[in-house]
């Protein structure tokens, strides 16, 4: 089969696409990605907690007080009396109880140097939401490395 060329001087229809819609869809997701996009970079602080030098003892005296000791695992025990669990409910019936509603009595807390301090917060939290307003925390003076 034999096809006819065309003859003349008949200007060729270009292809032409247009690229504006193009470049404006490109802006928007653009922008999209950029507002979205959070640069954060998380860093960690190593933080060497201070130690007691010296001190003076805590004085002996008559008038009851709450004695609160958090071993290095993050377990409390309040008055020598291990709690059952470690969360604020447990913290906040037993400090209740041992009170016996007082909650003029001092709180002494004691904390391993090696506990967390989400333990500790959770003590204070708990001495706070009963009302607790005599609040000690007692450190125990370092001792020198032996050769």
């Amino acid at each position: 089969m034999k096809f006819r060329r065309r003859s003349g001087n008949a200007a060729r229809d270009e292809v032409f696409i247009n690229l504006a819609s193009l470049i404006d869809v490109i802006f928007v997701l653009l922008l999209f990605f950029v507002v979205t996009t959070t640069f954060s970079r998380p860093t960690q602080l190593k933080v060497e907690l201070p130690e007691a030098v010296s001190g003076t003892p805590p004085e002996a005296s008559e008038i009851k007080q709450l004695d609160l000791a958090i071993d290095a695992s993050g377990h409390y025990a309040l008055n020598g009396q291990n709690l059952v669990n470690s969360d604020l409910p447990t913290l906040m019936a037993a400090m209740q109880k041992e009170s016996a509603g007082d909650n003029s009595l001092p709180l002494v807390i004691t904390a391993d140097g090696k506990t967390t301090h989400q333990s500790v917060v959770t003590a204070m939290d708990a001495a706070g939401k009963l009302g607790f307003s005599h609040l000690r925390i007692t450190t125990v003076e370092a001792q020198a490395a032996k050769p």
